[in-house]
């Protein structure tokens, strides 16, 4: 009669094989992770930041919030490129609501002169919404010349802010 034959433990060799793999594959997770992330993060920068940032973020995608300035609007409908200015507006939503609220911050920031202002270069159709006091949120790359150019360009109107706040409606 022949005897069942009993599993054999697995070697010490076979065992640090096992381990190596598992930290090959393990590392190799860790590293798409990491690097999927970089490449995909995106700086969010108030006019003002880029300023002041300018020499570093010159050709790195980043995003960018301000107040449409309305008399610097240029539409080009031939060409599809659209040119306006924004002014800066604070990034931070507990100093927007003590200044009044965003609707209050957009007509006063569109006003001051003495804010930091961008020149923005976009190609594509005119947004409706692409008006006087408009938050404009845009991605894109700062150029050489100091002008933004904007590959995604977000509209917000100021009376979507003012419908949030009635008091603010009338003024």
């Amino acid at each position: 009669m022949t005897q069942p034959q009993t599993a054999l433990p697995m070697r010490s060799g076979g065992r640090a094989k096992f381990i190596v793999g598992a930290v090959l594959i393990f590392a190799a997770i860790v590293y798409l992770i990491v690097s999927s992330t970089s490449a995909g993060a995106q700086y969010f920068l108030t006019v003002e930041e880029l300023e002041a940032r300018a020499g570093e973020m010159q050709g790195r995608e980043v995003r960018v919030s301000g107040v449409v300035l309305g008399d610097t609007i240029e539409y080009d409908s031939q060409n599809l490129t659209i040119r306006f200015s924004v002014a800066n507006i604070p990034g931070d939503h507990k100093e927007i609501e003590r200044l009044g609220g965003m609707a209050t911050v957009l007509k006063q920031a569109a006003q001051d002169s003495s804010l930091a202002r961008m020149r923005v270069v976009y190609e594509g159709v005119k947004p409706d919404l692409l008006k006087n006091e408009a938050q404009a949120i845009m991605t894109g790359k700062l150029g050489e010349d100091g002008v933004f150019y904007a590959e995604e360009l977000l509209l917000k109107c100021p009376t979507k802010y003012e419908e949030a706040v009635p008091e603010q409606a009338g003024k």
